[in-house]
């Protein structure tokens, strides 16, 4: 890769996190257990399935966690882990010309983060099973969302971006 295209993927990689950032912040439902359902899966899983495990792993994970900062600070670090995974899972399986790559992408990612919050609150934070069970529908319900709406915008955008930009 030369010095312009890094230069230019460096320059996506803090885009795409400030857009997760973002999308995260910006539209919050909150849920009966304190949580909350957010638009940030969406832009992770549009960075990872665009530009790749790396740029999907960063924006995913430092984006939600500045998210969290602002707003669950308890969960910035189990959230810069969870989501920084879910990026580079879903960045990795994907296949820009076989598109049903993309949605198995995208479950075994969802996967992936369902699994780690609920293993986060029910042992690490000690919510108790039923709170932690209480949190998946929301969280599959958020990948789902992610998915429907980030696989086709991915698909587009990898379309238009030139070869070397993505994956």
């Amino acid at each position: 890769m030369n010095q312009r295209n890094t230069v230019i993927r460096l320059s996506l990689t803090i885009v795409m996190t400030a857009l997760v950032a973002v999308s995260t912040l910006l539209i919050r439902i909150p849920n009966p257990m304190g949580g909350y359902f957010n638009l940030g899966d969406v832009m992770i899983f549009v960075s990872a399935l665009t530009f790749g495990p790396i740029v999907g792993g960063f924006a995913g994970g430092l984006g939600s966690a500045i998210a969290d900062i602002i707003g669950f600070p308890l969960f910035a670090i189990p959230t810069l882990i969870i989501k920084g995974l879910e990026g580079l899972i879903a960045g990795l399986l994907a296949n820009k010309k076989k598109i049903y790559r993309d949605v198995i992408a995208v479950i075994i990612a969802g996967v992936e983060m369902v699994v780690g919050y609920f293993v986060v609150e029910w042992f690490v934070l000690q919510w108790g099973l039923g709170s932690a069970l209480a949190e998946v529908p929301a969280n599959i319900g958020q990948i789902a969302v992610g998915g429907i709406i980030g696989i086709p915008i991915a698909y587009l955008l990898r379309k238009r971006f030139p070869e070397n930009l993505t994956p």
